[in-house]
């Protein structure tokens, strides 16, 4: 087995979902950006010596179908004949996708992989709502296997007896380290700033939106000026008597990651 060497990794900043700077952003189109960020960091690479691209994303209808990562290739800066790949394995698919490059690598199967993952929860819901036809043996074994991961989290709550309070003080504690973090710059190597236009909300009554030119800059989702108080007033979203709220509960964000 061969060592392997991560040389560079870059992402998009995470923009809100449905109100963020890539609301109207196709994901195929953020893997291509962080893959010519990739080439453009790093000019002594050609390539030509890029065999293959892996790309992760969890829903793969719509703008995130047809093989979002040959699609991807094809937009980028890559050649024609850099071949692609996408995995879809739920919540880890970028995870994934980087296992299985660094396999190939280590296995002496292929030389230089660029691999990460993408999500646009604004595109998914943009496409026509499809009916999944789900087999009759999954309904009956299985049924809770397409669960929301808000709904799976009041699950771990109460098998763990994991309280309210103890969620809210958590994600408080992680609302301060991510501002500390952002403060402190640790994230500006790694964020790619893209140009985009989007739906901006001119109008929160009527919900009335214009299509403005912007820039994706950095992480769009969490907010610095979060309280004990704030948290502990938000009613539970999944249950009604739960304790996941929108306060503690895992973000729903848009943007795009990939390593070399």
């Amino acid at each position: 087995m061969r060592d392997v060497v991560v040389v560079d990794s870059v992402r998009t900043g995470l923009a809100k979902s449905f109100r963020g700077t890539f609301n109207l952003t196709r994901p195929d189109d953020m893997v291509a950006h962080c893959i010519d960020a990739l080439l453009e960091r790093n000019p002594t690479l050609d390539p030509v010596e890029v065999e293959d691209v892996i790309v992760g994303a969890a829903s793969q209808t719509g703008e995130q179908g047809g093989n979002i990562a040959r699609l991807a290739v094809i937009i980028s800066q890559l050649p024609i004949t850099t071949a692609g790949s996408t995995i879809s394995r739920a919540c880890s698919s970028g995870l994934n996708s980087i296992a299985f490059a660094a396999n190939q690598i280590a296995s002496g199967c292929s030389e230089v992989m660029i691999a990460g993952g993408v999500e646009s929860i604004s595109a998914n819901q943009r496409q026509t709502p499809g009916k999944s036809d789900i087999h009759p043996t999954i309904r009956e074994k299985s049924p809770d296997i397409f669960m929301a991961m808000g709904n799976t989290a009041e699950v771990v709550a109460r098998r763990y007896s994991v309280s309210r309070e103890y969620q809210d003080e958590f994600s408080l504690e992680s609302q301060k380290r991510t501002a500390a973090a952002q403060q402190s710059g640790l994230f500006d190597d790694e964020i790619v700033p893209m140009k985009t236009r989007y739906a901006k909300v001119v109008n929160k009554e009527t919900k009335e939106t214009e299509i403005v030119d912007g820039i994706c800059v950095g992480d769009e989702c969490n907010r610095p000026e979060t309280t004990l108080e704030g948290l502990a007033s938000l009613k539970p979203v999944f249950e009604e008597d739960g304790t996941v709220t929108a306060g503690n509960a895992s973000q729903l964000s848009d943007g795009a990651s990939m390593t070399l």
